[in-house]
């Protein structure tokens, strides 16, 4: 079952009387349970894109067709665009995730918390429900950001390089959990990264951009493709 269809999409980006091509012609179904790593160079649309399936970037032609409801997506952004000295506790950052459920009502109902409880667990925060953010590492704290898009309880993934800046063990732990989040709870996946070697290891399916899509298959597509030297 596709929960996202995009068809003949183009984005143009005004700059003053210019235009400038963020994407261009692109099309791509996401099927449900999918694990889709989005690849490409720095300036090829790669952000462009998600932000397009997103509603934060206008498209200038074509049409994305959410299968779903957009509360059912949860979107993490790239990590140095969080405020990592933000004062809250793990607790009240997870929780806050729940805001849509309650629809702005003054207070959390137990759904919340149990939510909350739940997303602490899955993502391996227990114990540091009380700590503030901003004291926690790297890996915490994008555990923390992982915890809060689950609390959504999504159908829908969408992550923009979660793994930037973090060190090696803690890459693959949160690969790990992204792979279990994946395969055990069939939450759909689609995540920008630039680490191949990961890319590889976890995804089904690889996406990569240059503005137009240059590749659109199965990881071990990919690898053929790749080990055959053939352009990709």
């Amino acid at each position: 079952m596709n929960l996202i269809e995009i068809k003949n999409l183009d984005v143009l980006y005004k700059t003053g009387y210019r235009g400038i091509s963020a994407l261009k012609n692109v099309n791509a179904n996401i099927k449900s349970g999918e694990y889709v790593c989005i690849i490409g160079n720095n300036g090829t649309g790669k952000s462009s894109l998600i932000k397009s399936i997103l509603g934060l970037v206008s498209v200038s032609s074509g049409n994305i067709k959410l299968k779903c409801n957009k509360n059912e997506i949860s979107y993490i952004p790239q990590f140095n665009t969080i405020p990592l000295d933000f004062p809250a506790t793990v607790h009240e950052l997870v929780l806050s995730g729940t805001q849509k459920s309650n629809m702005g009502l003054p207070f959390y109902t137990k759904e919340d918390k149990a939510s909350t409880e739940k997303a602490v667990r899955e993502t391996g925060l227990k114990g540091l429900e009380k700590r503030r953010f901003c004291e926690l590492s790297g890996g915490q704290q994008q555990r923390v950001l992982l915890a809060r898009a689950l609390c959504k309880k999504p159908r829908i993934l969408i992550l923009d390089e979660p793994c930037s800046g973090l060190d090696e063990k803690t890459t693959a732990d949160f690969y790990e959990l992204l792979l279990h989040l994946n395969t055990q709870h069939g939450t759909t996946i689609i995540m920008i990264s630039h680490d191949l070697i990961n890319v590889e290891k976890y995804a089904t399916r690889i996406i990569k951009l240059d503005k137009a899509i240059l590749f659109d298959g199965s990881v071990s597509e990919w690898i053929k493709k790749r080990n055959d030297g053939e352009p990709i």
